[in-house]
């Protein structure tokens, strides 16, 4: 996992050879970054089944609770299959706007 720390957020590339074992490694160094907006590059070469990004719905939810962005950056994956909270999209570019666009709402008090 390679964490690069960003002007408004941390960036979390995977760099595992599995989507499981990069989770394990996400699961012990996430408590450190609670208070960041985060987003996530899931590598490609990962399976991105449905169950396995749900997987991160529960650090979504803890994100959203500190007002705080959480971003998934995923290709090949239809986001209809997942609920509202759990932001997914294709690109960084997308995903740094995703947390622009969530800053303004919690300034406006949505």
């Amino acid at each position: 996992m390679k964490i690069e720390h960003k002007k408004n957020y941390i960036l979390i590339n995977s760099e595992e050879n599995t989507f499981l074992d990069f989770l394990a490694v996400f699961k012990k160094k996430h408590f450190n970054y609670t208070k960041n907006h985060i987003i996530i590059n899931i590598s490609d070469k990962f399976n991105a089944s449905k169950e396995n990004i749900s997987l991160f719905l529960e650090y979504a939810d803890k994100h959203q609770t500190n007002s705080k962005s959480f971003v998934l950056v995923l290709k090949a994956v239809n986001i209809d299959d997942f609920p509202e909270e759990l932001n997914i999209v294709p690109t960084l570019g997308e995903a740094e706007d995703v947390i622009e666009m969530e800053n303004i709402q919690r300034d406006l008090g949505f």
